[in-house]
């Protein structure tokens, strides 16, 4: 037998196999509807647990692997069912009561960010909101609370680099506050290795900067020999150096921060790679939804077992939204249970993938909606 007949019998196999899962999914439509009527919840874990078992024992060798198998179809079963019961109504109204429109602004009201004059975050914090003034922080933990005890409309933090990555802390302080994220920023960022005048670049031993910065330009320091020294800020690094007596250190920052603080730039476009570009995220206590939103972000916790975050990631690739991020941070409990966080390409204004949201809501142990916004460059 060639492969030719073998794709053949398999051909076969799959003309049986789809008027099945198609009678399948219709009983599944009407299980909704008696659930509807007696007001049972659409997840039963036991049940489907029992049915997987079944199945294990069943196929024998082949049992873990069709076990995934079906998960898939009951996956989309529940799917179906959520979509006919319409769950997830707190998510529903909070997505529909959101105040929307073409272009987030703050009307004139502050905005938070951390470091000083002249931080990258202000040059993201001025790229999104001109007409507002800026409250500068000095840590990321005080950005959120200047948003929470309403001293700002929006604070602006980073929270991921193209060549050093995520900013754990930014991660960890959404975990912890939970607040709308309703506008992104990507800023290209070039770094100078800058010091006071009358400095020789062969003097300098010791280098500040943000951490995230110093990892963004270790080739450099490596190649030269410098200690990286780590800072609240690229530009409170800046301002550091400008009032220090000492004429071996330098700082990395930008351009801006250089001059604003009078510094000398010795060296430009140090970062290891030419496009590096840092993610600022917009939080807010308030939803808000722009015309343009094409970005969700996401925090969940998933079941502790084996396959339940595959199937929970399945469910956005059986809806067709793409992935873009996806961060595991600890939960604080000592027993190494994991939040993550979700960032995906759509709009809640698409039935489907609101219906998923909503069906994540009720059935994950943990679920919060962030939120669904437009990404600046």
């Amino acid at each position: 037998m060639d492969l030719s007949q073998l794709r053949n019998e398999i051909d076969e196999i799959d003309d049986e196999l789809v008027p099945l899962l198609l009678k399948r999914m219709d009983v599944s439509r009407r299980v909704a509807e008696y659930k509807v009527a007696n007001n049972i919840p659409v997840l039963n874990e036991k049940r489907e647990q029992e049915v997987l078992d079944l199945v294990a024992e069943q196929c024998g060798e082949q049992g873990e692997m069709m076990k995934t198998v079906f998960s898939s179809v009951m996956d989309a079963s529940r799917a179906l069912q959520h979509k006919i019961i319409g769950g997830g109504k707190a998510l529903r109204n909070s997505v529909n009561n959101a105040k929307g429109g073409k272009k987030l602004t703050a009307n004139g009201e502050p905005i938070a960010c951390q470091g000083v004059d002249g931080a990258y975050s202000s040059k993201a914090s001025k790229a999104l909101f001109s007409d507002s003034p800026i409250i500068f922080y000095k840590q990321f933990e005080d950005v959120f609370e200047a948003v929470n005890q309403n001293k700002a409309k929006y604070g602006i933090i980073p929270v991921e680099n193209s060549t050093a990555g995520s900013v754990h802390e930014s991660y960890d302080l959404i975990m912890k506050y939970r607040f709308y994220v309703v506008g992104a920023y990507d800023l290209k960022v070039e770094h100078c290795l800058c010091a006071k005048d009358g400095v020789k670049f062969e003097d300098i031993e010791d280098v500040y900067s943000h951490p995230q910065a110093l990892s963004q330009c270790n080739i450099f320091l490596k190649n030269f020999d410098f200690t990286g020294i780590n800072f609240t800020n690229t530009a409170a690094a800046a301002k550091f150096v400008s009032e220090s007596d000492r004429k071996n250190i330098a700082a990395i920052c930008s351009e801006s921060a250089a001059k604003k603080y009078g510094l000398k730039i010795i060296r430009r476009g140090i970062q290891n790679v030419s496009n590096n570009t840092t993610r600022f995220i917009v939080i807010s206590k308030e939803l808000v939804i722009d015309d343009d939103a094409d970005k969700i972000s996401l925090i969940f916790s998933a079941p502790h077992r084996t396959g339940s975050l595959y199937r929970v990631l399945g469910r956005f690739s059986m809806t067709g939204l793409n992935l873009t991020k996806l961060e595991s941070r600890p939960v604080a409990n000592g027993k190494f249970d994991y939040y993550f966080y979700v960032d995906i390409m759509g709009s809640v204004r698409d039935e489907a993938t609101l219906d998923l949201l909503c069906a994540l809501s009720d059935e994950l142990p943990e679920f919060t909606f962030l939120g669904n916004y437009f990404e600046q460059s």
